[in-house]
């Protein structure tokens, strides 16, 4: 015996069904935030920029980074001849306390000899570390006038910086011998007599100072850049994503 066979559905309770779902409001589908537009639907370009941003959206605060190479040239042209000058004040400071080393002239055999007075004196070294000492206090006073100048530092401002504080040491250094006694001492011993105390003129001894002014200069300035300059985070902010 078989058994029976299941008698398929009514046929007509298949449109009924299709009936039923056409009659249903239809609910529109939750568009997804795409990768281009932040979860309130505005596009990324549309967030305002950061302040001291020239662009007009989120990819131009990262696409800008700093002023821009022509603008940081130009700062360093500029602040390398300012610090440059800066040589003709430490050319008078030293000239004006560097301590004098005392001459004296002779006659010897018919011919005018010139010998130190005080030969176990330091007036000599005293010269050399006048200058030293002067030199690194304006490299100083450079570094922060220049950070205060700029914060966000940059290579082309160190570079002008160093070959400023270079080239101001080079100009005090000619300026002071300058200013100082006569280069001709024999001259100058005549015109003061035998025996008759005069001072030398202006001599750098040690050339190695000429690099004080810069090396004082990039030091400070890459403390205060490093302690007190601007940080990346600050430059430019994401805007917030809201779950």
């Amino acid at each position: 015996m078989t058994a029976p066979l299941t008698p398929p559905p009514p046929p007509h309770q298949e449109p009924s069904r299709e009936r039923e779902e056409a009659s249903r409001p239809q609910q529109p589908l939750q568009q997804q935030p795409s990768l281009q537009q932040a979860p309130d639907g505005r596009s990324w370009q549309d967030w305002p920029a950061p302040a001291g941003s020239s662009g007009g959206g989120f990819g131009a605060a990262y696409g800008q980074d700093g002023p821009g190479m022509k603008t940081e040239l130009r700062e360093a042209a500029v602040v390398t001849v300012v610090v440059a000058l800066g040589g003709v004040l430490l050319g008078l400071l030293w000239w004006w306390l560097a301590p004098s080393v005392p001459l004296v002239g002779d006659i010897v055999e018919n011919r005018w000899v010139v010998y130190v007075k005080d030969s176990e004196g330091e007036q000599a070294i005293g010269v050399d570390g006048t200058f030293t000492l002067l030199a690194l206090a304006l490299g100083a006073v450079s570094a922060l006038g220049v950070f205060l100048f700029r914060r966000r530092g940059g290579v082309p401002l160190v570079v002008g910086l160093t070959v400023g504080g270079l080239l101001g040491s080079v100009l005090a250094w000619r300026l002071g011998v300058w200013l100082g006694p006569a280069q001709d001492v024999i001259a100058a011993a005549k015109s003061a007599g035998k025996g008759v105390t005069f001072s030398a003129p202006l001599k750098l001894g040690a050339k190695g100072a000429l690099l004080a002014w810069s090396v004082a200069a990039l030091v400070v300035h890459l403390g205060l850049t490093a302690l007190f300059g601007p940080r990346d985070a600050e430059e430019g902010v994401a805007p917030p994503v809201q779950g």
